[in-house]
């Protein structure tokens, strides 16, 4: 597959040379190669992507910890702090 955007992106640059201004080179080579080349990796990426992340080994549960995710262990943090700042107010 990469030898297919390999031969694109040399397409597009001889594109972009013959433009007849710099600007309009580097948009030619932008717009007409790079971003759908990236966006099209990308897409046709995402399967090999879920299988690599499907054959990750995943954490087992004592490696984690008691399972609970640091941002509720920090809200029962801050609760507890907060607790001890109650008074007759309320």
């Amino acid at each position: 597959m990469y030898i297919v955007a390999i031969g694109w992106l040399w397409v597009i640059l001889m594109m972009a040379l013959t433009e007849v201004s710099v600007t309009a080179g580097v948009l030619t080579f932008l717009f007409y190669g790079l971003f759908p080349l990236a966006l099209f990796l990308w897409l046709f990426g995402t399967p090999a992507r879920r299988r690599a992340q499907r054959a990750s080994p995943r954490p087992l549960p004592e490696e984690v910890g008691d399972g609970r995710s640091s941002a509720v262990m920090l809200d029962e943090e801050t609760r507890q702090r907060d607790r001890g700042d109650a008074g007759r107010d309320e």
